[in-house]
């Protein structure tokens, strides 16, 4: 039942594009794509639900004349778990849309745009169901095609294209480890199943499987290095599809690392230390970078990589866990590893909405030209700061709580007899505090240039809110992260079941063996409503009136002279000097009256443009001067084909 559920979740949600293309271009082409992807979320999410609070082991198979390949479902708890999401985000992306990307405005683009929407959400759904590799991989290949298609949707820009290329060249190399990674679980197992459980991981094989996943799917996860296609794709794609690659999409990339890790009985240390290293310095240097960004969505995109490297903190507690025979490492590291996926997506989608809703009202999405918007996007301006709280990991809200969870796993290991992982798991404790300080530091900045102060430059359009329908979806995202945080004990006692798939040979604990997270939950009751009862009391006690901002003594102050992006942030900034290479243009006053000066500064994609981009070019160099021995003779290219068999026969005898 659960299966036939997602089955009807992932036929609505493909073929929604395609049917709404009957009502022409008006309003009513929009609505029934919406209310199709609404039918398919409705199936889709009662599939999973039902899989997370009554788990039976079903699995459905059919014929499917492939070689290699079964069609072979099953809804498990773990898939359970990215369903969710992949249907909730599909269906208020889909929403938001309809104000966002109207057919009635954009047709042609509109259309199409509405046709790889509906196939990236199909696409997930099906690959996270599959329990064969070659049916893991068609739903792969049309997800990464699909987002390429949406990405590149609006391609007369030049960036847009840039952005396109490395999205396609990056998630071509990482299909290619995706690939080998099932090829290498073929020779180990004897067959194409990703129903495995009992694999062992004291071989060469196995240590080649787990580097290989780590790359094909660290990619599509977009962890520090290998996030070079993130910031740029992110940033340039239209904002409900942003939402739904940052909220979902490149979680695919941790469900891949999640079950190809299950399938081990046992795993060795290193694993858990190695996922370690990469979750520590995708936070930190995700979250620096974020800081140096000007541009809105990129500045977004960043945070992504940080809150994969959160993300992989958890599973590397967990693997660490399992490597140690600590259960409790198990619980609470995947616990908060799969907690956060959810929580993610939530508070990333709402504040990359939000954005979408700053640029479409004032044509800018450079955080150095805006400010004053909190009076003129009053909806936009409370929800992007319920984001903001939520993403910094700020009380009463859920990033708050997935945290907590990394946090008591972290501290629980120093009671532990686990050598030197008890000594690497205290030092993640301050750093990931740092993480969250820093996070909070970046959307100060953000919210402070953005929504407070005064306009830096003039809008090119007139600033309003969005429809009803692209604040809706922005409603009720804020919603959810609100009630998961003040009732944190709930989600804990859901992912047990999913936990238990991860948990390899250990016997997990029951939730209830945690630390009791009700009186967080009264913690968090009693903390909204004192917000909530002293915010009433300031609006009726105190007179509010528009009073001119202080001008520290001058006579004619000027928007000019707020802090910008680049002051508010430059001090941290200058603390990461050496990864961040910040590059500034001060003015030069060699004068005594110096006239109109500008500063500058920006922070490049060190990875992309300071080490892949030169690697590329020298290697075509290299080609180039190889293209011009080629003589264009047959005569000339068997002799060279001669040789080089000669050669290879020389050294294999």
């Amino acid at each position: 039942m659960n299966e036939l559920l997602v089955c009807c979740g992932i036929c609505l949600s493909a073929t929604s594009g395609i049917i709404a293309l009957l009502c022409g271009r008006g309003a009513a082409s929009d609505r029934l794509f919406s209310g199709q992807m609404l039918i398919a979320a409705i199936c889709g999410a009662l599939g999973a639900l039902r899989s997370l609070f009554a788990p039976t082991s079903s699995t459905f198979g059919a014929v499917w004349q492939v070689p290699g390949g079964q069609f072979l479902i099953e809804v498990d708890a773990l898939s359970a778990v990215f369903l969710l999401p992949v249907f909730l985000l599909g269906v208020l992306g889909a929403c938001y849309g309809m104000g966002y990307y109207p057919v009635e405005r954009l047709f042609d683009r509109a259309k199409r745009l509405r046709i790889y929407f509906g196939l990236i959400v199909a696409a997930m759904a099906l690959l996270l169901i599959a329990k064969n590799s070659v049916l893991f991989l068609a739903g792969w290949e049309v997800m990464a095609i699909s987002a390429f298609m949406a990405l590149t949707v609006e391609d007369e820009k030049p960036e847009v294209r840039e952005a396109g290329l490395v999205y396609l060249v990056a998630t071509r190399i990482g299909t290619l480890a995706v690939i080998a990674t099932f090829a290498l679980l073929r020779v180990q197992s004897g067959s194409f199943s990703l129903t495995l459980s009992n694999l062992s991981a004291n071989s060469g094989l196995a240590t080649a499987t787990f580097l290989l996943a780590f790359l094909g799917f660290g990619l599509k996860a977009g962890l520090f290095p290998l996030h070079v296609w993130l910031p740029a794709a992110h940033a340039n794609a239209p904002t409900h599809i942003s939402a739904l690659m940052s909220g979902i999409l490149i979680k695919m990339g941790i469900y891949g690392l999640l079950r190809v890790t299950s399938f081990y009985v046992t795993i060795p240390l290193w694993w858990g230390a190695f996922a370690l290293v990469l979750a520590v310095l995708s936070a930190l240097l995700g979250v620096a970078f974020a800081l140096g960004q000007h541009d809105f969505k990129r500045l977004l995109a960043y945070h992504s990589v940080e809150n994969i490297g959160i993300i992989l903190l958890g599973i590397a507690i967990g693997l660490i866990g399992r490597a140690s025979g600590a259960p409790y490492l198990v619980l609470l590291g995947y616990a908060g590893a799969l907690l956060h996926v959810i929580n993610h997506g939530l508070f990333k989608a709402l504040l990359f909405l939000g954005a979408g809703q700053v640029i479409e009202s004032t044509g800018s999405r450079n955080l150095e030209g805006l400010g004053g918007l909190a009076r003129k996007l009053p909806h936009t301006a409370m929800l992007f700061l319920i984001g903001s709280m939520a993403i910094a990991g700020l009380p009463p809200l859920n990033g708050f709580v997935s945290e907590l969870y990394l946090y008591l796993a972290m501290l629980k290991a120093q009671s532990m007899p686990l050598g030197i992982s008890s000594i690497a798991l205290g030092f993640s404790v301050p750093l990931l505090a740092l993480v969250s300080a820093m996070a909070l530091a970046c959307f100060v900045k953000v919210y402070a240039v953005v929504f407070l102060g005064e306009p830096r430059k003039p809008l090119t359009r007139t600033t309003k809110e969005g429809s009803w329908t692209m604040r809706l979806p922005q409603y009720v995202l804020a919603a959810l992260c609100v009630t998961i945080g003040l009732f944190p004990q709930i989600p804990l006692a859901v992912l047990g079941t999913s936990c238990s798939l991860l948990g390899g040979h250990l016997p997990l604990l029951e939730p209830n063996s945690v630390p009791n997270l009700t009186t967080l939950s009264y913690l968090h009751l009693s903390l909204l409503a004192l917000v909530l009862v002293f915010g009433a009391i300031a609006v009726r006690v105190t007179r509010l009136r528009s009073v001119p901002t202080w001008d520290c003594g001058y006579v004619a102050p000027s928007p000019r002279m707020q802090y910008g992006a680049a002051s508010i942030a430059a001090d941290i900034i200058a603390m990461f000097k050496l990864m961040l290479r910040p590059q500034a243009s001060s003015p030069k006053i060699d004068t005594m009256w110096a006239g109109r000066a500008y500063f500058k500064s920006v922070v490049p994609e060190v990875v992309l443009e300071q080490a892949l981009y030169p690697l590329v070019r020298g290697f075509s160099g290299l080609v180039a001067a190889l293209r011009r021995r080629q003589r264009g003779t047959a005569h000339f290219y068997l002799l060279v084909l001669v040789m080089t068999l000669l050669a290879m026969l020389s050294i294999w005898r």
